[in-house]
């Protein structure tokens, strides 16, 4: 069965990609698994539960079982829906934990709370993008739209730019989404336009034959990040999909300024596929 992983750090941002997990287990059945990743073993960040009549103090582990115990009746995946946690570097244990669960996609917040910076925030809020073995869905805890009945495809001119489609479209298919196709480039170029064009066909032909049903579009503009989450916010679209370009390594990690900025700052959820992904 079909798993997805969710790391929470309990903040308004993680919580929000829990629950937007849920309802994304729910449609494409699959198990879904909470990780919390200490810093240490020793490490035990205190948290407060507000009651009725009374407030507490409270253990990781103990939220953990809270936050499953609140949310288990909203899933229905048919599967299983648990929670682990774990030390060692945030972005390397998540990692290993989808290997581990052959999970096939990671939903996580962009930003978390005091003490957990490293990971959410800034460069590091992308490290998992780079460094993850299936595709990710980051988003900020001030997009509430649960559903998903509309995904941006931007198609640039590079060779790779088609291999986010196959994933896009499995995605598409189990959702019962429109898929917005739209070329995007930074130059009027007539050889680019022309390549734009036959990429758009050929996807828009590959879409139909699925039954996806497609909306096509062009933008031509300076910054290609900034005309993707415009026309996703535009069209009211609740996933953008894109190409993470370069997995890295611990030591060198990289994705392209285009995808570094949409991940970080874009309104709408943004859906990151490795170029090397194979289902």
């Amino acid at each position: 069965m079909k798993s997805i992983l969710v790391p929470i750090d309990f903040s308004k941002d993680s919580i929000n990609a829990l629950e937007h997990a849920i309802a994304m287990a729910n449609k494409v059945k699959s198990n879904v698994r909470v990780l919390h990743v200490r810093k240490d073993k020793n490490y035990d960040e205190p948290f407060i539960i507000k009651g009725k009549e009374k407030e507490y103090g409270s253990t990781v582990d103990d939220f953990c079982k809270s936050l499953i115990e609140k949310n288990k009746s909203r899933y229905n995946g048919g599967g299983t829906f648990d929670y682990l946690i774990k030390v060692g570097k945030i972005y390397k244990v998540i990692s290993d934990q989808a290997i581990k669960d052959k999970a096939f996609l990671i939903i996580m917040g962009t930003h978390g709370v005091s003490g957990f910076e490293e990971f959410w925030l800034g460069s590091n809020s992308y490290r998992v993008v780079c460094k993850a073995p299936c595709p990710v869905i980051t988003v900020r805890h001030g997009f509430r739209k649960m559903s998903i009945s509309k995904i941006v495809l931007p198609i640039d001119a590079s060779r790779e730019t088609r291999k986010k489609v196959p994933f896009t479209a499995d995605l598409a298919a189990a959702l019962e989404a429109d898929v917005h196709v739209v070329s995007v480039r930074t130059t009027q170029r007539a050889d680019i336009k022309k390549r734009l064009n036959n990429y758009v066909d050929q996807i828009g032909d590959y879409l139909k034959k699925r039954g996806i049903k497609i909306v096509t579009d062009e933008l031509y503009g300076s910054d290609i990040s900034d005309l993707t989450t415009s026309y996703g916010v535009h069209v009211g679209a609740e996933l953008i999909a894109i190409l993470s370009n370069q997995r890295g390594t611990p030591l060198n990690m990289h994705i392209s300024s285009t995808a570094q900025q949409m991940v970080n700052h874009s309104p709408v959820p943004v859906l990151s596929i490795h170029p090397s992904y194979i289902k």
